[in-house]
């Protein structure tokens, strides 16, 4: 399977710029047109009142079409085991994923390559979420430091194997990379 025939797309933003709403209009019009199931594979862990918050909007904001799939580590498994014939995943979002990894003290560049590996080999379109959280200031700790980087060779490694895909800014969405079909 080249890159051409892997229907995989990957929407980058900063926060709160609406990649997420973009990502899941982009799954719903592709469940409409194709009549596929809608898979959200979910990296989110509600540490505090505001996480549990906005996965609850999340949640909220899918009908009862969607089936969910907890992944906040293993996302290579996860994907793989959710990816059937007849579906589409959502995986929202590769930077809390990443995050995850980063401070149960995995090894983040081996998780990543997993990741584009499993990606490669998926039998279902996939749209996948991720933060661009590289254009702001130079982070004043290490760790900090050592996630933007991380998370920066992790959108790249994730942008090379998708054929397409979008920037996100004020809820405007940019192609980078590929084509989206029409509205």
């Amino acid at each position: 399977m080249n890159k051409q025939d892997r229907p995989a797309l990957l929407v980058i933003g900063g926060a709160r710029s609406g990649k997420s709403g973009f990502a899941q209009r982009q799954v719903e019009a592709r469940v409409a047109a194709e009549c596929l199931e809608p898979v959200f594979v979910a990296t989110a862990q509600a540490y505090d009142d505001e996480m549990a918050d906005r996965i609850a909007a999340h949640v909220a904001a899918r009908d009862s079409r969607w089936r969910t799939v907890e992944a906040p580590y293993d996302l290579a498994q996860a994907i793989a085991a959710a990816a059937k014939p007849g579906r589409i995943l959502l995986v929202d979002c590769l930077t809390l994923w990443l995050s995850n990894l980063l401070l149960r003290g995995d090894d983040l560049e081996a998780a990543g390559l997993g990741l584009v590996a499993a990606l490669l080999a998926l039998p279902a379109p996939s749209v996948l979420v991720s933060n661009e959280v590289g254009c702001g200031i130079v982070p004043e700790n290490a760790l900090a430091r050592r996630f933007r980087d991380a998370q920066g060779r992790l959108n790249q490694q994730i942008a090379a194997a998708c054929p397409t895909v979008v920037l996100v800014a004020a809820g405007l969405p940019l192609v980078l990379k590929g084509i989206l079909p029409p509205d």
